[in-house]
């Protein structure tokens, strides 16, 4: 049974405010729980406050409203964040999650204290565990709490608790002309294909793509299009499209919120520990994570996707991994993990999870 919004005194509905700004993947992980949020609650109000940018991920979202911070603009710096705290007590929030917990969100909370806003609450990140997690020496390995449930512990301690084991997904996109003439009709399985991280040491070798996109590109039900930003991602995937059948390049064709109706069609998405993954994961679209130095039990794994839909490095070559939470550091020799991850291992897991055995 869905629970019913609480009302204060003055009659006045709830309104909360959820705090994200950072990168893509830590946005889109809000997405789902959000989902869930307002199915539960369905007299809530909520607004995301976070960039611009990622205003699409929120859009089939029922009665949730993004309002952009601009940080790098009027929102800049102290006196920018002061601006957006009145800017937000205007819109007559009631309670106020931090999913950030930085010095912005901080700041910008410690602003807003005080202005009538009866209920607070912020992250744990739990940073000591990871540390001890990424550790070289003395390394504690086991999984900690994900992402998605410490936003679903800020929830709880503003009133608003949620059960994340009851995935609810909005439905996928009507595509448009214009996205069709790049990606055709859906006559056959479509599969998402995302090579690039924001490191290289969890980002998958464009040789061994490639070696995938062969052995893919020779079925005729199946149809893969390959995503990636910024011009020099577009130039190799591009590259990589034109040697293929059934293989095509999305970057740099299509805008943001065109990407995401794509990625809300297809059967399946193959990516990294990157954003697409949470960006697929959003959808209920089934996710193929490869790991390079990071691995799950940082609690960055994509949204209800079963452990074995993640394919992992040797760990018994490489057992420092995890080295990092985000794949920035790594000791000596732990370049290439992602090597040990080989083409036919990706092709057999993709053919299994299509046909429903994975």
């Amino acid at each position: 049974m869905k629970a019913s919004s609480r009302q204060f005194a003055s009659g006045e509905e709830d309104h909360l405010l959820l705090i994200r700004f950072s990168a893509m993947g830590d946005v889109a992980m809000l997405a789902p729980v959000v989902n869930i949020l307002t199915w539960k609650y369905p007299d809530l109000q909520i607004t995301v406050l976070t960039r611009g940018f990622f205003t699409p991920i929120f859009e089939k979202i029922p009665r949730v409203t993004v309002y952009a911070a601009d940080l790098k603009g009027r929102h800049n710096g102290i006196k920018g964040l002061y601006k957006l705290a009145k800017e937000v007590k205007n819109l007559g929030v009631t309670a106020v999650g931090d999913m950030h917990n930085v010095l912005r969100s901080n700041m910008l909370r410690l602003f807003l204290m005080g202005s009538g806003i009866k209920f607070f609450s912020q992250i744990d990140k739990g940073r000591a565990d990871k540390k001890s997690l990424t550790a070289l020496k003395n390394k504690v390995f086991k999984p900690l709490k994900s992402t998605h449930q410490r936003y679903a512990d800020v929830l709880a301690e503003v009133g608003y608790p949620v059960d994340l084991s009851i995935p609810i997904s909005p439905k996928k996109y009507d595509l448009s002309s214009k996205i069709k003439a790049v990606t055709g009709n859906k006559d056959v399985s479509w599969i998402g294909f995302a090579p690039f991280a924001a490191h290289n040491a969890k980002a998958y070798p464009l040789g061994l793509v490639a070696e995938v996109l062969a052995e893919l590109s020779k079925q005729s039900h199946f149809r893969i299009f390959l995503f990636g930003g910024g011009q020099e991602e577009i130039t190799k995937l591009e590259s990589l499209a034109s040697r293929f059948d059934r293989v095509v390049s999305l970057a740099g064709k299509l805008k943001f919120e065109e990407e995401l109706q794509v990625i809300s069609n297809l059967d399946l998405m193959v990516s990294m520990d990157s954003g697409n993954a949470h960006l697929a994961a959003m959808y209920g679209v089934k996710v193929l994570t490869l790991w390079g130095v990071t691995h799950p039990y940082a609690g960055f794994g994509a949204f209800a996707q079963p452990e074995d839909h993640h394919l992992l490095p040797d760990l018994n070559k490489y057992p420092a991994i995890p080295t990092s939470v985000y794949g920035n550091k790594y000791p000596e020799g732990y370049e290439n993990v992602m090597e040990s991850i080989s083409p036919q291992m990706v092709i057999q897991k993709i053919e299994k999870m299509l046909s429903g055995k994975a």
